[in-house]
């Protein structure tokens, strides 16, 4: 299902190896006798990044074909934790033929979370290693998800850990807040079982030219609470888009309104707040969906979290957005 997606692998893998690849001189030794489910630590310039190898990760799990236990997790520099004492999440399922560390960097997940100042930690759990196969193991289990993002709370707020962040330590974090899932292309399996059977709260789902199927899973947990939850569709051609319509049918039979975006017809920012469902096409290949046109960045400044945000996003809020593109 990633057909384009397996001519880019070799890419993927020299942007990865730039960007995570540097970690053993970042990061930090692990001192004698400490928690070994956090390996190590890579202080970039938009925040902290942990290499986790927690026991609710996706593999290995029994009967499982893989074995890698990556998760990595990023806390912003700009990330405090509220009254609330709730962290909330973005978690990113990345596609076939790739690792998760190949795809932070290649769809410069940090850097957007980042540029949004949106207060939430990202999560990228390694699922199945440069294959063609969708199965995130543990996490598509009942309550899979809930409990990796409980795991990694704890980890993040650790001595270890709130050595490293400072005033972005997630140490006063009590919970999980709220969740958003993220997938590009054959990731949208691991999205589907996050908004079916997770366990946890997940306000929005946005697919990077992923909705391969599964449409009802989307379908449904929309309905579940369609006013507080969100659901956006970046689709480029093919299967994507036709599963993409095809589930705008869907809802729209069922009362919810849905929007639509085109590089010739650009949704306004205040549009894209208020929506409870898109199917964008961006100018974008299937690639650069997430990262191109910005694409994750403005979904997480007119998400449902909560933080300084861009105030150059919201700049004449009911004009059509003007698009910033990305090398």
């Amino acid at each position: 299902m990633d057909r384009r997606g397996f001519l880019r692998v070799g890419l993927a893998a020299a942007l990865g190896a730039a960007g995570l690849a540097g970690a053993s001189s970042a990061s930090a030794a692990r001192p004698k006798g400490s928690d070994t489910r956090l390996r190590s630590i890579e202080r970039g310039p938009h925040g902290v990044t942990f290499d986790l190898a927690p026991r609710s990760a996706p593999y290995p799990v029994a009967g499982g074909a893989f074995t890698d236990p990556t998760v990595l997790a990023f806390a912003p520099r700009h990330l405090r934790i509220g009254e609330g004492r709730a962290v909330d999440v973005v978690v990113f399922f990345h596609g076939h033929g790739t690792t998760a560390r190949e795809a932070i960097t290649r769809h410069q997940l940090r850097e957007q979370l980042a540029e949004s100042r949106q207060n939430a930690i990202l999560v990228v759990p390694q699922g199945p290693v440069r294959a063609a196969v969708g199965d995130f193991g543990r996490l598509m289990s009942p309550g899979g998800l809930g409990r990796l993002l409980e795991e990694v709370r704890g980890l993040l707020g650790s001595p270890r850990a709130t050595v490293e962040l400072g005033a972005a330590s997630c140490a006063k974090a009590t919970r999980v807040g709220r969740v958003i899932v993220a997938a590009h292309s054959g990731g949208y399996r691991g999205a589907a079982a996050a908004v079916a059977r997770s366990g946890a709260d997940v306000r929005e789902a946005w697919l990077f030219d992923a909705l391969y199927g599964e449409a009802e899973a989307f379908r449904d947990w929309l309905l579940a609470a369609p006013a507080r939850r969100k659901l956006i569709s970046f689709a480029i051609a093919g299967e994507p888009l036709r599963e993409s319509l095809a589930l705008a049918a869907m809802l729209r039979a069922r009362g919810v309104e849905v929007l639509e975006e085109s590089p010739r017809s650009r949704l306004s920012r205040a549009e894209m707040v208020r929506a409870r469902a898109i199917v964008a096409r961006p100018a974008a290949t299937h690639g650069t969906a997430a990262v191109e046109e910005s694409s994750l960045r403005d979904c997480l400044v007119a998400s449902c979290l909560r933080g300084r945000g861009s105030g150059s996003f919201f700049e004449d809020a009911d004009r059509p957005r003007a698009v910033a593109r990305r090398t």
